[in-house]
């Protein structure tokens, strides 16, 4: 594995490359950009799962962190922009093409989580991706419009957590400190003290939170003022259109509260891929595909026969 770094305009994004066994510089061989999830970063299952298990099958993997959070640049730092994500994976392809080893037309992304829905919607406008994968991929817009900036469950529960991004951006325009969002309790103890019963952030706790997940930059922070482009925004929206390459979908069968399962039927739904399918991986959670041996094996045993027709 290679430590590197490509640029998005003027920031360096951090990134690692995973190579197959007995790699050969002058030979060309396939890639896949790998995308962490939301609060992620590429040490965790994006690089250290996937893309070390797709480097084994013979494919060079690019896994990086997003710009404005890990080790790449950017200030202020934790933004989760929509825009700037999967502009991330454009100038990850640019940097690919620019490898005498890469075979310029055989270049596939996988997404993780969050990660899933910006490699879905980054694949409909840069065609240099031949082939989609997407594990346990949320709709991160989708996922915010349903309350997940507020405990608010009513229909204008949106409207008003838009009004106090606006707010506090003008605070942070005249010079009050950011307001930076931890989305998860500090230990798995400190969830279970509070009370918390949602399986999906008991789980990512016990993800991020402990030795099985734990990273310096997988913080699980984001920058409250920034939020706004996220609520506005669907991942999939033109899929019906756009999205016309082979689709591979990795979901969990026991469906969590960030709505993955349901969020892999949508789509598989709305995709315009003539070859598209859908693993639904019995017994297993959203968080059990990022590590879970039972679970990241049969995702993996789909996803590498998928890329090898593919690419």
């Amino acid at each position: 594995m290679d430590s590197v770094t490509f640029k998005n305009k003027n920031l360096d994004v951090a990134a690692d490359l995973y190579f197959p066994p007995g790699f050969d510089p002058d030979r060309t061989y396939p890639a896949i950009v790998s995308a962490h999830p939301i609060g992620s970063c590429k040490e965790q299952t994006s690089g250290n799962v996937y893309g070390a298990k797709l480097a084994e099958a013979g494919y060079v993997v690019l896994a990086f962190d997003a710009t404005y959070q890990g080790a790449s640049g950017g200030e202020p730092r934790w933004i989760e922009d929509p825009g700037l994500r999967v502009e991330d994976f454009r100038c990850a392809a640019d940097y690919l093409v620019t490898l005498d080893y890469i075979a310029e037309d055989r270049i596939g992304v996988l997404g993780i989580c969050g990660g899933g829905g910006y490699a879905v919607n980054a694949a409909m406008t840069d065609r240099r991706f031949k082939a989609v994968g997407t594990v346990t991929a949320v709709n991160f817009g989708r996922l915010m419009r349903e309350g997940a900036l507020s405990s608010d469950t009513d229909s204008d529960a949106t409207i008003r957590a838009l009004h106090a991004v606006a707010k506090q951006r003008t605070a942070e325009a005249r010079g009050a400190e950011p307001r930076v969002d931890v989305a998860l309790p500090d230990s798995p103890e400190k969830a279970a003290e509070l009370g918390i019963t949602a399986l999906d952030v008991l789980e990512a706790t016990e993800y991020y939170r402990t030795e099985r997940g734990q990273q310096p930059h997988g913080v699980n922070k984001s920058l409250f003022s920034h939020m706004g482009s996220a609520i506005g925004w669907d991942a999939y929206h033109l899929a019906e259109q756009l999205l016309t390459q082979p689709l591979q979908i990795v979901v969990g069968g026991i469906p969590g509260e960030f709505g993955a399962y349901r969020d892999g039927f949508d789509l598989l739904n709305r995709a315009r891929s003539q070859e598209k399918d859908i693993l639904v991986v019995p017994g297993q959670s959203h968080y059990d595909l990022y590590w879970k041996p039972e679970a990241t094996e049969q995702a993996l045993a789909t996803l590498i026969p998928f890329y090898n027709k593919h690419l």
